[in-house]
């Protein structure tokens, strides 16, 4: 209990790392950076959903049915 205590980010800690993250970017770079972690997370998700959809794929094999039902398998 006593680590979550410690580990909690109170909005002063914020406020400065917001600073911080002002002082060494600047203003301009930020969106940029902004729009990269975006673009990151967007490509991540599709990621999993594609590597879901495999999965799905290969559970849902109609081939294997037919050949169990034929006898051939």
């Amino acid at each position: 209990m006593e680590a979550f205590i410690t580990l909690a980010i109170g909005v002063w800690q914020i406020v400065v790392i917001v600073l911080l993250v002002l002082l060494l970017f600047g203003g301009r770079k930020i969106p940029e950076l902004m729009r990269g972690v975006g673009e990151g997370m967007k490509e991540f998700k599709k990621a999993t959903a594609d590597e879901s959809d495999d999965d799905i794929d290969v559970v849902d094999d109609t081939d294997d049915k037919k050949k169990i039902k034929d006898g051939k398998k």
